[in-house]
């Protein structure tokens, strides 16, 4: 039998786990939180016995560099002046650590539950008459930003979910993806993605956001949270406040400015973080760009009282742990220094802080500000009691350790891969079929797949070989050369058909001319565009053309049986598509979508 049909087959084993009585994986056999009573009394005796050192640690979440908590590493040294993770822990009792492929945090789900819990053991093991576990945290959005891949099942993100329409399908892809977070001992997901994607030409969160449109953003943003924290039994955290969907500036590199009025935020901005919060989200991570109509005083919204207190706590009844974006941003760096930063966005009403640059400069300046009453008593222990608050809450005071014996039972097990299938071919949306290319009838067809992507054309080619065809791949990535192009063209004579993807070729003339060559040659060409749809607007009249607002493996997979028929497209377009050049004028609407 082959892999897509054994997938495909255990959907409904699938569904039922996910949604299997309504325990959560933190709850008792009754499917109850933790007493409260208890959970404040924990709280209340942990935080009396805690040092000012051990509280200002809990504000904390950093990265640290090794693949196991033990063993040396000396990228640690010029950040922490130690060398391996569980020492870096130890040293500042930090409330948490996030993890990534860069630091060697990520490489395989065995690895992850490993340093995992060698990280829980220091948190839990140093010299202190408290023990507080860590919060171990990821950006697994799904599609572009994935963090953890295969085995781990894949999901193609969140405008892909916005394509399908489906709020059962985001609460899935989301009470699977935080099941096997947990399992590999990882508390926390740095998601859903709460951005209104507005502005086409956003370079840092385009296809990450769900819709343009609030509402349907915030219908897919509640229905994640409750997959996140009621299904999957893992925090969740809704980026980026106040909203980052209307911006051409990336806040990595540059400081963004949002134009919206007050009235427009209310309209565009707020409805997928209030839905978010009417649906429990225990976090909120805060967004590096100016919002004047919010605060006039050109701070970021990491730094403003205005937006964090004023509007996110006050206005908006948030009462969970505010975290900043990552304090390595330029965004945030340019008006203040990196010791500086981290006492102001508590001031401003940040309760954690997420990978300050400058650490022990960082953790001084704060212990300084809490001394001199710059950041009174009472503020400090209202964020640690937050944080503590969400751990015991969470389970993670009753058992901070995952069980290496159940990790396989969960983490891609045949079960969740046919719920991603099932998902993912959902999301698949046709744009064009002008002259009916498709569906291509793939049995026994000679394709040539070419376009972006090592791993992406031979994902898309083995699966359209899985579908009867026989393909060739010629790969010439996001700016093809001239000879690469020609190579292309040569490549496609005499073939069935040419299926060639698209990576962002709204910013790429190499890639539109890679597009225009081959449909010169007569051949029929089957555009794909992996990442975001808005390309159909900068390739002409490209006859035939499908989105799949990922690169993903399983979007890829989808769309290769949408291509050979063997799925019908239903996914709808969850954002306008402008025509080039002019953002005013609509050349595919929100809701656009065709079938077979």
């Amino acid at each position: 039998m082959s892999r897509t049909t054994t997938r495909r087959t255990t959907l409904s084993g699938a569904l039922a786990l996910a949604f299997a009585g309504a325990t959560a994986p933190w709850a008792d056999a009754s499917g109850r939180r933790p007493d409260d009573g208890r959970v404040r009394g924990w709280v209340t005796s942990t935080l009396a016995r805690m040092t000012l050192h051990e509280k200002v640690g809990q504000l904390f979440v950093q990265q640290v560099y090794g693949s196991d908590a033990t063993t040396p590493d000396a990228r640690n040294l010029p950040l922490y002046g130690v060398r391996t993770p569980a020492e870096v822990v130890q040293k500042y009792a930090l409330g948490g650590v996030i993890y990534f492929a860069w630091t060697d945090s990520v490489q395989d789900p065995e690895q992850i539950l490993g340093l995992s819990n060698g990280l829980q053991r220091a948190a839990l093991s140093r010299d202190s008459k408290v023990e507080v576990p860590l919060t171990l945290s990821v950006d697994q959005e799904q599609g572009i930003v994935t963090r953890i891949g295969p085995p781990a099942t894949q999901f193609p993100g969140g405008m892909a979910l916005g394509a399908g329409r489906s709020a059962e399908d985001a609460r899935t892809a989301a009470a699977i993806t935080g099941m096997e977070l947990k399992a590999m001992g990882l508390t926390t997901d740095f998601a859903p993605v709460c951005d209104t994607n507005v502005n086409p030409l956003n370079p840092v969160i385009g296809t990450r956001s769900f819709s343009s449109d609030p509402a349907l953003a915030a219908e897919l943003a509640a229905a994640q949270v409750r997959g996140y924290q009621e299904d999957g039994g893992v925090m969740s955290s809704a980026k980026h406040f106040p909203g980052h969907g209307d911006t051409a500036t990336d806040s990595h590199v540059a400081f963004p400015v949002i134009t919206h009025t007050r009235a427009e935020w209310e309209s565009i901005d707020a409805p997928p973080f209030e839905a978010a919060i009417a649906a429990g989200i225990d976090m909120v991570m805060t967004a590096h760009l100016a919002f004047p109509a919010l605060d006039d005083s050109g701070d970021p919204a990491t730094l403003s009282h205005p937006i964090l207190t004023g509007v996110l706590r006050e206005e908006l009844g948030f009462e969970g742990v505010i975290i900043t974006d990552s304090l390595e941003m330029q965004g945030v760096r340019d008006r203040y220094g990196d010791a500086e930063v981290p006492v102001r966005a508590l001031l401003a009403g940040a309760d954690q802080l997420l990978m300050t640059p400058a650490m022990d400069e960082a953790f001084d300046a704060v212990v300084a500000a809490v001394r001199s009453g710059r950041i009174t008593r009472a503020a400090l222990d209202e964020k640690v009691a937050r944080v503590l608050t969400l751990k015991a809450r969470r389970g993670l005071v009753k058992d901070a350790m995952a069980d290496p014996g159940a990790l396989w039972d969960v983490v891609g097990i045949p079960a969740h891969l046919a719920a991603a299938d099932a998902v993912s071919d959902r999301t698949t949306t046709l744009v064009r079929n002008d002259d009916a290319v498709l569906p291509l009838d793939a049995a026994g067809a000679d394709l040539l797949v070419t376009g972006y992507g090592v791993s992406t054309t031979a994902t898309l080619a083995a699966a359209l070989e899985e579908q009867g065809a026989t393909t060739t791949v010629r790969q010439t990535g996001t700016s093809p050369s001239d000879a690469q192009i020609a190579a292309a063209v040569a490549a496609a004579a005499g073939r069935d058909a040419v299926v060639v993807t698209t990576m962002k070729a709204w910013t790429s003339a190499p890639q539109q001319r890679l597009v225009a060559a081959l449909r010169e040659t007569g051949v029929p060409v089957v555009v794909v565009a992996v990442r975001d749809p808005y390309d159909v607007a900068y390739l002409g009249d490209a006859p035939t053309y499908l989105a799949t607002y990922s690169y993903s493996p399983v979007a890829l997979e989808a769309a290769a049986r949408v291509i050979a028929g063997a799925v019908s497209p239903t996914g709808k377009l969850p954002v306008d598509i402008p025509v080039a050049g002019d953002p005013d004028t609509v050349l595919y609407p929100f809701g656009f979508g065709l079938g077979y």
